[in-house]
């Protein structure tokens, strides 16, 4: 059997960049809308394995940066908002300023931090996660195999992307290739996706209907491919409306036009509507008459069938026909018997993939790194509470973070996460909680790739564009978090020669004032977030350390 290792930019085909970069939230289950925030039922959560002790007492505080703190979020337009503060100085534990620090708030996707620390605690930064292709039969001499082609999904968060997250297709190719290379020329029967190994439906918890179209919140199924999304466009030519572009064709979507095309208005007035469960794509409202192309990512609404097609035009373009169709195994079935191993695809790294998850804040990478931990604790035994057995992936991965909060010595009351990835606006943790646990991972054997894999301000990743020009450029190393009326801005900043600061800054249920208008009026949340920083920062050379 092949095994092939993905550490760098395939040679294979890759899926051309159709779209945009434009992305519209839109609704999976009702017309496109602002998404809002709905009261929901808190999901029930497994039983504590065990109880945790407490974190201690802070010790003294630096009484400067704690009164510049308190002056900060005194202001105005704070009283309705919650702001939660904690620094400490990692070479000596010392709480140098903390407000509201044990008060629980919306993380966003400062729960990345967690599902990221989970995935190295429990597998290491070697790890790789493996896609195979099996046979249901012994393939002939001559190059036939009478039964089923199964392609069998590892959990790999980043099949079919290279190393830049672009599309690429070599994985299917390799595979192609190595079954080309045995002599096979032809499958009697159908070509098998199994999705099976992550117990549980493949929308996480708490993720809304509003964000279920969107690139950013695919299904998680083992078997993913491309991000789980494909693009989108729509374009105009004249008085021509419209044409539609999917890519890949793979993602099996039907575009239903359903556009007044009048040509009336000078401005687009458009809609998209998908279904949950549905391949079939709305297109409603208006297109504005001049040419134009319009770009849009969306979520595939099937990935593993997505995978298989995209493996049916490679093992084509290998030579090699497949009689039947494409069918597709799911949660609750079991896997499908494949007793005969053929060729696998090895991912890069998970070092590699926790810095892919933390540097562009990827939500489907994260959710996969939560429900592998899962998984692994639940083999562990880290899962067996008595009366209270999860029977899901996704909850096994509350498991593997309770065994993470114990080990860090933080109560599992301060970080109350039913997800990975922070979209769940049910999710939430103290900011003294995020900075035990950045300190804990700085004492871990794996200490160096969980801060490597961290935006680094003015540089990379989601803080490419923050606090550039700044002393802090190059210096701090933070995951960001957004999702509505709540910011976070959690990590390391260290100064030549000074000593290294955690911090946590959660701004929770903040709307910025509004003129009569409804325009913005002063600094955004994230001005704000990133001045608390700044401030912040300034504490390393009060504190003994040299000034930046």
């Amino acid at each position: 059997m092949l095994r092939l290792h993905r550490t760098a930019p395939s040679a294979g085909r890759r899926a051309s960049a159709a779209c945009l970069a434009l992305l519209l939230a839109a609704c999976a289950s009702a017309p496109v809308a602002p998404p809002a925030a709905p009261a929901v039922e808190p999901a029930a959560r497994p039983a504590p394995p065990r109880p945790s002790a407490p974190l201690p007492p802070p010790p003294a505080s630096d009484a400067p940066l704690q009164a510049r703190i308190a002056a900060f979020v005194a202001q105005p337009r704070f009283a309705a908002a919650d702001w939660g503060v904690q620094v400490v100085a990692l070479d000596s534990g010392t709480t140098l300023a903390a407000r509201q620090a044990g008060k629980l708030a919306i993380p966003a996707s400062n729960a990345k931090l967690y599902s990221a620390a989970m995935a190295l605690h429990a597998l290491g930064p070697d790890h790789r996660f493996v896609t195979r292709l099996a046979a249901t039969a012994t393939p002939a001499a001559d190059g036939t195999l009478a039964g089923d082609l199964v392609l069998v999904g590892g959990g790999d968060p980043v099949l079919g992307l290279d190393a830049e997250g672009r599309a690429d297709t070599g994985w299917a190719d390799a595979l192609a290739s190595a079954l080309a290379a045995r002599g096979q020329r032809r499958v009697r029967g159908d070509l098998l996706a199994d999705e099976t190994l992550y117990a549980g439906p493949p929308t996480p918890s708490g993720w809304e209907a509003a964000d279920l179209l969107t690139a950013y919140a695919p299904p998680v199924p083992a078997l993913s491919v491309q991000g789980n999304a494909f693009g989108l466009t729509i374009a105009r030519d004249g008085q021509a409306c419209c044409r539609f572009g999917v890519d890949p064709q793979a993602a099996g979507v039907e575009v239903l036009d359903r556009l007044d095309h009048s040509g009336v208005g000078a401005t687009d007035e458009l809609g998209l509507y998908r279904p949950l469960g549905s391949s079939g794509l709305v297109v409603h409202g208006r297109v504005s008459a001049a040419p134009s192309v319009r770009g849009f990512r969306l979520a595939a609404p099937d990935p593993a069938r997505m995978a298989a097609a995209l493996l049916r035009e490679a093992l084509a373009h290998a030579g090699i026909v497949v009689d039947g169709g494409i069918r597709v195994r799911r949660w609750p079935d079991t896997p499908v018997p494949a007793p005969q191993p053929l060729a696998e695809v090895a991912s890069p790294p998970l070092a590699e993939i926790v810095r892919r998850a933390l540097k562009d804040s990827d939500n489907l990478i994260a959710q996969h790194l939560w429900l592998q931990a899962g998984r692994a604790a639940q083999a562990a035994g880290s899962c067996a509470t008595p009366g209270a057995i999860p029977r899901t992936a996704e909850a096994w991965g509350r498991c593997a973070l309770d065994a993470l909060l114990a080990d860090a010595g933080i109560p599992r009351d301060e970080v109350l996460l039913e997800e990975g990835s922070g979209l769940s606006r049910r999710d939430l943790v103290t900011p003294r909680a995020t900075t035990a646990l950045i300190a804990w991972t700085q004492r871990q054997p794996w200490a160096a790739a969980y801060l490597d894999a961290l935006p680094v301000a003015g540089v990379d990743g989601t803080l490419r564009n923050r606090f550039r020009g700044t002393p802090l450029q190059g210096r701090l190393r933070a995951k960001t978090g957004t999702v509505r009326y709540s910011n976070a801005l959690s990590g390391v900043v260290t100064f030549a020669g000074g000593r290294p600061l955690a911090f946590s800054l959660l701004l929770d249920r903040y709307e910025p004032p509004r003129d009569a208008q409804g325009r913005p009026v002063g600094p955004s949340a994230r001005e704000d977030i990133d001045a608390l920083a700044a401030l912040i920062a300034g504490a390393g050379g009060t504190a003994g350390s040299d000034s930046p």
